[in-house]
């Protein structure tokens, strides 16, 4: 069994790692930056080293400096997080090399599933649905103008070591699809070091699902429920909720499978998230595999009880998971929202800067994440992640109501946030009748607070 687990990341997850650490009676080492050397993880841990300077190449992406502290502090495993290193594969293939144990997924599942090209192919393999599209990278400008007009405009650009909407170009036809080529290759090897793309069918006004599950190495696997994580700006997820209005019984069933053959596919081991988008017609097709620890894994603890993080932890120490498919239950409905420091006036611009005062929400069903306090420097060097509330409920009504409250609750002077926008995704008619899409924020961003529920 792991005893000692240095957490390879910074702010709310490593908090909330170490929480779970503590609850299996596991000592922790965190690392941290010259410019996090006040902050709330590192004084929670047992130990905890500084692996360099403010800039994250020079200390959280810094490999050897953080094997080093792992083996200096006596850790037996490392815990990636999410971000940073928690899906490269040279990292993980380096932290057994080194003794240790990766909390996550082996080294050839991170690499199989990480090339979004090649984990279409995979997927196609096993029955998977997936986006009509090229089969793999796609090398020139030419081969891309052949697959769209097969497959039909409009269509994305994609890189293949894509995340976070970086790397993705829109194409509404052959004029505008060399810029699109060439715009979202050069942005790819900008982000990710690889320009290497892919394309795909454009699905309008689709909805964002993703099913989160875990495996153990005695040929477990669990699925426990979708996500949905159609509220998005600039593809980036700024509240999630479980379960899905647009998800029905059988669709579940089967997001449900194609997730476990997705985990089959690729001899999986460890927390995972296939996401899905759902068309208007109810088609529902993969887009990719994340091999790591979502952010919004809360809003899942929240409607099964269980805590996946110890479930990762088990995982990784050789022990079977501690519950079987027929022992997961679904109690009520989750919602989780994103507070970061950003600027509203400024579209959503970082606002980093020193935290001056924060009053936190609680009461009945509402659960806070955060690594911030009173005099807490936001730094610019890292994500604008500050907290994420979740509110649970009875019903979808009841979790909403419970965040309308925690909203409300919640005060952070000293950096913008977007607060407000949270606040009126709450009262947003699309919203609260569960009928929205990835275009909601474009298409209905008014508060309106004569709305009925």
């Amino acid at each position: 069994m792991i005893r000692r687990v240095l957490i390879a990341n910074r702010g709310e997850i490593a908090v909330r790692i170490i929480r779970s650490c503590r609850d299996m009676n596991l000592e922790m080492v965190t690392v941290f930056s010259e410019a996090d050397r006040g902050a709330l993880f590192a004084s929670l841990a047992t130990e905890s080293v500084c692996v360099g300077p403010a800039r994250a190449a020079d200390s959280y992406l810094n490999q050897t400096n953080i094997i080093s502290a792992a083996l200096k502090t006596g850790c037996d495993a490392v815990h990636p997080g999410y971000g940073f290193l928690s899906e490269n594969p040279e990292f993980a293939e380096r932290v057994i090399e080194a003794g240790l144990i990766f909390i996550g997924a082996d080294p050839e599942s991170i690499r199989s599933l990480g090339n979004k090209a090649s984990a279409k192919k995979l997927m196609r393999a096993n029955g998977v649905p997936v986006i009509p599209g090229s089969e793999g990278a796609v090398r020139s400008v030419n081969d891309a103008k052949e697959i769209a007009r097969e497959v039909g405009y409009p269509v994305l650009v994609k890189a293949s070591a894509g995340g976070g909407g970086r790397g993705m170009r829109r194409a509404d036809d052959e004029s505008q699809l060399e810029a699109a080529f060439s715009d979202a290759g050069a942005e790819a090897f900008a982000a990710f070091g690889d320009a290497e793309l892919y394309i795909e069918k454009l699905i309008p006004n689709p909805r964002h699902i993703e099913v989160q599950l875990v495996a153990d190495r005695h040929g477990g696997i669990v699925t426990l429920g979708e996500r949905e994580c159609s509220v998005q700006r600039r593809s980036q997820k700024i509240l999630e909720e479980s379960p899905s209005k647009a998800v029905s019984p059988e669709l579940r069933a089967k997001l449900s499978d194609y997730a476990v053959r997705a985990a089959k596919s690729a001899d999986y081991v460890n927390a995972g998230t296939v996401e899905f988008v759902l068309s208007p017609e109810g088609n529902a097709y993969f887009i990719e595999m994340n091999t790591r620890l979502q952010v919004e894994h809360p809003v899942t603890e929240a409607i099964t009880g269980l805590d996946i993080v110890r479930e990762q932890i088990r995982v990784a120490s050789g022990l079977p998971l501690s519950v079987t498919q027929d022992g997961v239950t679904f109690s009520g409905h989750a919602i989780e929202c994103r507070l970061c420091a950003e600027d509203p006036e400024r579209d959503f611009m970082p606002s980093p800067g020193t935290i001056d005062f924060v009053h936190l929400p609680g009461g009945f069903g509402i659960r806070v994440d955060t690594a911030i306090f009173p005099g807490c420097e936001v730094s610019p060097h890292y994500d604008s992640l500050l907290a994420k509330i979740i509110a649970h409920g009875r019903t979808r009504n009841e979790a909403i109501y419970r965040m309308r409250r925690a909203l409300e609750e919640l005060i952070v002077r000293g950096v913008k946030t977007n607060l407000s926008q949270l606040y009126m995704l709450m009262y947003n008619k699309d919203f609260l009748t569960g009928r929205y899409d990835t275009g909601i924020l474009t298409n209905a961003p008014q508060l309106n607070l004569e709305e009925p529920l």
